[in-house]
């Protein structure tokens, strides 16, 4: 079963996200569980709490079908010590509100070393990051997402996503995100039947499909190895439409939440509908 959807708003409450995925036939969604751009956010209340898995169980939800995302303020590979210490704590709070929603899991953007430190320093700060996140947090599963390598940002090859899995102790909590976008412009190719096979092939050697829990569908705006993080609609990009057909047929991105972050959230209603009529 594939399970697609979209990032869905959390305004009015949290509770709202799987009420807003509903009405656009979606059978997964992304949301964010507080203001992702300001760095703390009041407390989820019992009524927050409660009405959102009573809205997931109304619509049939289930936490393996829901991938939060955390704020973009979090840099977990942070070179300075005062700045580190605040993404950390702001990433244990982001993964106690997963726990306390029943989530299984917390996507992230793995983290920059603002031309600072080494990839490698960076690479191992944010493996230390996530065991602390880990030691204090009970059932969560840190999900990191893959970058374009835009800047000084990190986890835009294979290579990196391994190392830092490798640095993570406890393996049954940590996790990757494919975006579909950032892969294209990183520099791995989706644009056909081959190109995933080569792509996916590489992935399942170098990381393991044992450990994606989730993926991004966004087309690209910018090429091929262009390390630039622009998203297009499905199938208006430069990624085209045969990478979403060789997905959507392969059993290895089965029940795992495939989450639509694409510019017009007004036709996510139709791009689910085609990405379904991609299954042979």
């Amino acid at each position: 079963m594939k399970y697609i959807g979209g990032h869905m708003s959390i305004a009015g409450g949290v509770e709202n996200a799987p009420l807003h995925a509903e009405k656009i036939g979606a059978k997964a969604f992304g949301m964010f569980t507080k203001n992702q751009r300001r760095w703390s956010a009041k407390d989820l209340t019992e009524k927050n709490i409660t009405k959102f898995k009573e809205n997931c169980e109304k619509s049939g939800y289930k936490p393996e079908q829901i991938l939060p995302h955390d704020s973009y303020l979090i840099n977990l590979g942070h070179p300075e010590p005062a700045p580190l210490l605040k993404s950390r704590n702001a990433f244990i709070d982001e993964m106690q509100r997963c726990d306390q929603l029943g989530l299984i899991y917390l996507n992230f953007h793995p983290g920059s070393h603002l031309k600072k430190i080494s990839e490698e320093e960076s690479l191992k700060t944010i493996a230390e990051s996530i065991n602390l996140a880990i030691s204090e947090t009970d059932n969560v599963i840190a999900v990191i997402e893959n970058t374009s390598g835009q800047g000084s940002n990190l986890g835009y090859t294979f290579e990196q996503l391994a190392e830092i899995i490798d640095g993570v102790d406890n393996k049954d909590r940590i996790g990757v995100c494919l975006d579909t976008c950032h892969s294209f412009t990183a520099g791995y190719d989706l644009r056909s039947k081959n190109a995933c096979e080569k792509t996916f092939s590489e992935f399942d050697r170098i990381v393991g499909f044992s450990y994606l829990k989730g993926m991004h569908f966004n087309d690209a705006k910018k090429g091929l190895g262009s390390k630039v993080d622009r998203h297009e609609s499905i199938g208006k990009g430069e990624i085209g439409i045969e990478g979403y057909r060789y997905i959507m047929n392969d059993k290895r991105f089965d029940n795992i939440p495939l989450i639509l972050e694409t510019p017009n959230s007004d036709i996510w209603k139709d791009e689910i509908a085609l990405l379904y009529s991609l299954i042979d």
